[in-house]
């Protein structure tokens, strides 16, 4: 058995930007014995960058929901001109906006966990769409929350920034939208579009 002991590491402490730990562990120098080093399989590599996304989507999924609350509830207790501001037109358009792309990512979520479960070219396609609709969304749900909540919702004493920096975060961490996207479109255009596009009738 092979013992990794701290003092044969270099860890350097980071964070997101929201100011989740990230921190780097450095193993460069560290020698270890070739009867210590294990073979891990491709399908098992996948399957864990899959799961990693899918819960990243997740997560995703859920800040976005948050930030539907804290704007709806924002929206309706703010008035100005002797009204709530859920009243006005532009403001209207821009909260379904919010609920909408919301609504995208969850669903995508809730349509990638059966596949996930099941595994092959399903999952593959169902996570890769689920986290581009997550990653793609996240910038649209923290612009329009932002917008609609004013200046007040980018302070720290307001509890809005807790969802947004993971948002913004999260939308790069395992793979973002321009990560995913070429891998929910390569077996589509391969397996699908391209035969019907090409088959004569």
């Amino acid at each position: 058995m092979f013992t990794l002991t701290p003092d044969r590491t270099v860890l350097t402490p980071g964070g997101n930007l929201a100011e989740e730990p990230r921190d780097d562990l450095h193993l460069a120098a560290l020698e270890i014995p070739a009867c210590h080093v294990g073979r891990i399989s491709p399908e098992l590599l996948d399957e864990a960058r899959l799961r990693a996304a899918m819960a990243r989507s997740a997560l995703i999924a859920g800040a976005a929901g948050r930030c539907v609350e804290l704007t709806v509830a924002h929206t309706t207790a703010r008035t100005q001109f002797g009204r709530p501001l859920s009243r006005f037109q532009a403001v209207k358009q821009e909260e379904a906006r919010l609920i909408e792309e919301a609504a995208l990512v969850r669903a995508a979520v809730q349509a990638a966990a059966a596949p996930l479960d099941t595994g092959g070219p399903a999952a593959h396609f169902a996570v890769a769409a689920a986290k581009t609709q997550a990653s793609a969304s996240a910038a649209e749900i923290t612009r329009i929350a932002h917008q609609l909540h004013g200046a007040i919702g980018i302070t720290r004493l307001h509890p809005l920034h807790l969802a947004t920096t993971r948002l913004w975060s999260w939308r790069d961490e395992d793979g973002d939208e321009t990560h995913w996207a070429p891998r929910l479109a390569r077996p589509l255009t391969a397996a699908t579009l391209w035969p019907t596009l090409t088959t004569e009738p």
